[in-house]
C-alpha cells in the first residue's frame, strides 16, 4: 500500500491512496484541476482512481469532488446526514451512502469509516487495510475512542496536528473562533496529537505523517518539537514527515 498527502491543511484536503491496480481518495477538497496536477507530480492518473470518501462536508474537504467525480465518473462514497448537510456532485448516481463503522470493499483495499469528534453532521475518519493498516484522522477536536483503537492499530498515521496553543491564543483569529478550535469539536494542537501517539502508538508504528497544520497558528519547526515526546518510548520510533497544503508528499509506502 501506498499514500500520499496532495494537500493538508485549512484551504484543501485530499490524500491519495494506492494498492496495486486499486486505488482512491479520501476527501477532494482541493480542486479537480490541482487533483490532477498533483497526481501528476507523484506521477499517478487521475483515471485510476475508483472511488472518493469524504470525511465532513467542509468546503475544503469536498471543494473538488463534484468536478472530479463527474469528468472521470468516480463514485463518491460518504454518510447520509454528511450528504444532505451539503451539495456534493451534480451526479446523483456517483453518490454513495455508507454507515458509521461500515466497511466498504474496493479492489484490494478495506475502508472503514468511523466516528470522531468535529463540529459536522456526522463526520468520520477513515482506516484502511490491506497487507497493511492506515489511518487518517484529521478535524478532530479530542482523541475519541475511535481515534485511539485506530492510532494503536495502525503501520502508518496520518494524524492531525493543527495548531501550537500560544501561537493561536497570541494570534489574529477572533475569539469565538480561537475558542471552536480548542473545543472538544474542533481541532487538535500539536501537544494533543503528540501526546495521543505517545500514549496509544505501539511498536508496529512505523510511518507518522503530521497533518493539517495551520498555516497561521503552527509551523512544521514547531508541530516537530512535540513529537520529541515520542522519546520517552523506547519501543516507539516511526518515521515523521510534515505535509503541505501546497505541494503533495513524496508518495510513502506502507
Amino acid at each position: 500500500m501506498e499514500i500520499s498527502a496532495l494537500s493538508s491543511g485549512s484551504t484543501g484536503n485530499c490524500y491519495y491512496v494506492k494498492e496495486n491496480r486499486t486505488s482512491i481518495l479520501i476527501d477532494a477538497g482541493i480542486s479537480c484541476k490541482q487533483i490532477v496536477e498533483r497526481l501528476n507530480i507523484i506521477k499517478q492518473k487521475p483515471e485510476s482512481i475508483q472511488a472518493i470518501f469524504i470525511t465532513h462536508e467542509h468546503s475544503d474537504h469536498i471543494r473538488g469532488a463534484d468536478v472530479l467525480s463527474r469528468n472521470f465518473n468516480i463514485p463518491i462514497f460518504l454518510t447520509k446526514k454528511t450528504s444532505k448537510s451539503r451539495f456534493i456532485c451534480s451526479n446523483e448516481e456517483n453518490i454513495n451512502l455508507i454507515k458509521n463503522n461500515e466497511r466498504v470493499k474496493i479492489g484490494n483495499l478495506s475502508i472503514e469509516s468511523l466516528s470522531k469528534s468535529h463540529k459536522a453532521e456526522d463526520p468520520v475518519f477513515y482506516k484502511i487495510e490491506s497487507n497493511k493498516k492506515l489511518s487518517i484522522i484529521t478535524d478532530l477536536g479530542i482523541p475519541c475512542q475511535n481515534t485511539m483503537d485506530a492510532i494503536s492499530d495502525s503501520d502508518f498515521l496520518c494524524m492531525e496536528s493543527n495548531h501550537d496553543v500560544n501561537m493561536l491564543e497570541d494570534g489574529p483569529y477572533p475569539y469565538f473562533l480561537k475558542n471552536w478550535i480548542k473545543s472538544d469539536s474542533g481541532h487538535l494542537s500539536n501537544l494533543q496529537s503528540s501526546l495521543a501517539v505517545l500514549e496509544y502508538g505501539r511498536s508496529r508504528l512505523k510511518n507518522l505523517m503530521l497533518c493539517h497544520l495551520s498555516q497561521t497558528n503552527n509551523t512544521p519547526q514547531i508541530a516537530l518539537s512535540n513529537f520529541k515526546l515520542l522519546k520517552e518510548r523506547a519501543d516507539l520510533h516511526p518515521h515523521i514527515s510534515i505535509s503541505s497544503f501546497s505541494r503533495p508528499t513524496q508518495l510513502f509506502k506502507i
